[in-house]
């Protein structure tokens, strides 16, 4: 089957439409992976603050907690919140818990809902818990 200069006209600019109507959904899947990336790398640097935080706690040092967190979880604003400390004599099943909470915002989903009327949350509060057996 063999096609005439007339049936090549007619599909001239297909591909250009293609490209008008898919590009949009292509960027906004981007967006989204790099968006839910950087959540899953936040919580990730949470949690190990939150580890971070456990540890001081369960050594008997809850004045460095907060401090600890804040540098672990360096470029998130952190908050630790020791929910249980280690007493002077611990026993052998106690432990020592640290909550740690941070915001995040989603840059690009946030900038694309908002062009679209739509509704993602521009802040999310990441929570982390962690624990560690105290030390006595």
């Amino acid at each position: 089957m063999t096609r005439g200069p007339q049936s090549l006209r007619s599909e001239r600019g297909a591909s250009a439409v293609e490209l008008a109507l898919l590009l949009p959904v292509l960027l906004i899947l981007i967006g989204g992976i790099i968006d839910f990336g950087r959540a899953f790398s936040a919580q990730a640097s949470i949690t190990s603050a939150a580890r971070e935080g456990a540890r001081m706690a369960a050594l008997g040092l809850s004045s460095s907690v907060q401090p600890r967190v804040t540098s672990a979880a360096s470029p998130y604003a952190a908050t630790a919140t020791v929910t249980t400390a280690c007493s002077a004599t611990p026993a052998s099943t106690d432990a020592a818990v640290v909550t740690v909470t941070a915001p995040f915002s989603f840059l690009i989903l946030d900038g694309v809902s908002r062009l679209v009327g739509g509704s993602v949350p521009s802040t999310v509060t990441l929570t982390a818990r962690g624990s560690m057996r105290c030390v006595g």
